[in-house]
């Protein structure tokens, strides 16, 4: 099987749907236990740091969404990706999300959301596997970009095709405050691997070059920041989300 492709068979479905008419009933069945040592997160966005930019911006890292059977999927090239192969390391941070607050209508009178018609066009799922299955189906035809198309991109377009607590409008710095604030940490060991690289680059700096350094760093977070904040809210056609 190539990388990068998902298999309907390895889909497991989430749900029994038993249709009734126009009607189908979800019937959400229990996820497996998260298991950090086999990479298995059911239903749960994952985080690790990125190397390099991480050392200079430990808040910036790289992201994906598991399937329900805990299988990892995260954006980390152009027209690719992966599939239980999770790019620059072991997950260091995870939060799983509740599948009850997803949206998952039969058609248009069916949404449980109050986006009936934006979320129609924006192509919705009866499964959650079904869901990411489309935003990986539309993310292989995209190229990455650091600033602009990224791991973080991906995991929003998922979270707006489930219409995930209500919202359609779920963007790179949304899911990045949903990591920040609620987000786990694996163990103690992935909080050193996150942090200590920044540590060490900061000390360095202002032992060799003093202030200045920690000036310029300061000013190179609050740039990406800034770019970030200003793609999405400002000019929200140049972030992909």
């Amino acid at each position: 099987m190539p990388r990068g492709r998902l298999p309907m068979m390895d889909l497991k479905r989430g749900y029994d749907v038993e249709r009734d008419g126009s009607r189908i009933q979800h019937d959400l069945w229990p996820l497996d236990e998260i298991d950090p040592k086999n990479a298995k997160f059911p239903c749960c966005l994952v985080w690790t740091p990125l190397p390099v930019v991480s050392w200079l911006a430990p808040f910036i890292g790289h992201v994906g969404i598991c399937l329900e059977a805990g299988a990892i999927l995260d954006f980390s090239g152009s027209y690719f990706v992966n599939i239980e192969d999770f790019a620059f390391g072991a997950v260091a941070r995870y939060v799983q999300l509740d599948r009850e607050k997803c949206c998952f209508p039969p058609n248009l009178a069916g949404h449980t959301c109050k986006h009936g018609y934006q979320h129609t066009e924006y192509e919705t799922a009866l499964t959650w596997d079904d869901a990411l299955q489309s935003s990986v189906r539309y993310f292989e035809h995209k190229s990455y970009n650091l600033f602009t198309c990224n791991s973080y991109s991906f995991v929003a377009n998922c979270l707006n095709r489930l219409c995930y607590d209500g919202s359609m409008n779920w963007n790179m710095i949304s899911v990045a405050v949903l990591l920040m604030l609620k987000g786990q940490w694996v163990d103690t060991m992935s909080i050193v691997r996150s942090f200590l690289p920044f540590t060490v680059v900061l000390c360095l700096g202002l032992v060799l070059v003093g202030w200045p350094f920690m000036a310029g760093l300061f000013s190179f977070s609050l740039l990406l920041l800034m770019w970030f904040l200003l793609g999405t809210y400002c000019a929200k056609t140049l972030l992909e989300s």
